[in-house]
């Protein structure tokens, strides 16, 4: 873990140097004594590097795209900092397995990202398959700030906010209608929580704004 602490005091002092101040809002809502699934919506390619930041001393897993760990040098780098492959056209239980025994077992936590693309806004059953097999709680969060790589430089402010905890009901079956009930809860904390940081803040898909 000492490469992963040594990533994150470069990757903070990096970003404080190009971006400017990183508030962090209400980090008293992360479980303290469990591991939990850290969710947000998926607003830049650097989100889990944001959030896992924002969480820090907790440490974390997160999923990335299989064809990033072609690379022998990038794979390494990645996984070392707990990145682990999925077939994002393929995804089967194998997929699920590793997280959910990480949560269980291991000392970190997940991020994943509901809608599973930048490029969309609707979310996805995931997440709550994940918490539920695994018996812990899924963490809102999201990030305001810049989406664009050359947007980083402009030195405008960053908020990350975290919302409460939602426990997903071990008995519940995950029916099409519960897996409505339960993104709506944390689409509405998504939008509490962006309300709170900026009302007035929209995101922009920088894809779509080219078009």
């Amino acid at each position: 873990m000492l490469f992963y602490r040594f990533i994150r005091v470069f990757t903070v002092t990096f970003v404080a140097i190009i971006n400017g101040r990183v508030t962090y809002l209400h980090k008293d809502r992360l479980p303290k004594d469990e591991n939990f699934v850290l969710v947000g919506p998926h607003r830049t390619w650097w989100d889990p590097v944001w959030y896992a930041m924002a969480a820090y001393p907790k440490k974390f897993i997160f999923m990335a795209k299989k064809e990033l760990f072609k690379n022998p040098l990038l794979r390494k780098l990645i996984v070392s900092l707990g990145a682990f492959p999925v077939d994002r056209h393929n995804v089967g239980t194998d997929t699920i397995k590793y997280p959910i025994n990480e949560l269980k077992n291991g000392n970190r936590s997940l991020i994943m990202f509901p809608t599973g693309s930048r490029h969309s806004q609707k979310l996805k059953s995931g997440s709550l398959v994940i918490a539920k097999l695994s018996k812990k709680p899924i963490v809102p969060a999201v990030y305001q700030g810049p989406v664009k790589f050359s947007d980083l430089f402009k030195r405008n402010n960053t908020t990350i906010s975290f919302g409460e905890p939602i426990y997903i009901n071990p008995k519940d079956r995950l029916t099409d209608e519960k897996v409505v009930e339960y993104n709506e809860k944390i689409q509405a904390s998504f939008d509490a929580l962006d309300k709170e940081i900026d009302p007035d803040w929209v995101y922009i898909d920088p894809k779509k704004q080219k078009k």
